[in-house]
């Protein structure tokens, strides 16, 4: 690239005009479970994101489960909005032959309300969880 191509590049960055549609208007979503048991990853949990449609009532977004690093970011763009992320926990601690738990599931309602990412980590256990607005 020639100097001219340079400075007209960066020229036209300069000069373009700040519209909603050079902004970004959505946001991303990612999530992370540790099995504070074991220490490990908690690999193949099925994880469900919802919307709250309005009337308090949840419409599913996206079902999956998450990777050999207990990790998920295959959620769609999401706009401003109150979710729910649901961890099917008994269904990872049946696979674990852990027989005694106290959550079946753990669900965490939070609200979406700037275009930016948003990270939902879980640490687990049997008997509790924690989780956390992450980056």
């Amino acid at each position: 690239m020639n100097p001219k191509e340079r400075i007209s590049i960066i020229s036209n960055h300069l000069t373009m005009s700040d519209t909603s549609s050079n902004l970004k208007t959505h946001s991303t979503i990612s999530t992370h479970v540790l099995d504070t048991t074991t220490g490990l990853p908690a690999m193949d949990m099925k994880v469900i994101l919802e919307k709250d449609n309005g009337n308090g009532q949840y419409i599913t977004i996206k079902s999956v489960l998450t990777n050999s690093d207990g990790r998920s970011r295959e959620f769609p763009e999401l706009e401003n909005g109150i979710y729910k992320i649901t961890f099917f926990t008994e269904e990872y601690f049946k696979n674990q032959n852990v027989s005694n738990y106290f959550f079946p599931k753990a669900s965490v309602d939070f609200i979406i309300n700037q275009a930016k990412h948003y990270h939902v980590p879980l640490l687990l256990s049997p008997y509790s969880f924690s989780t956390y607005r992450g980056s």
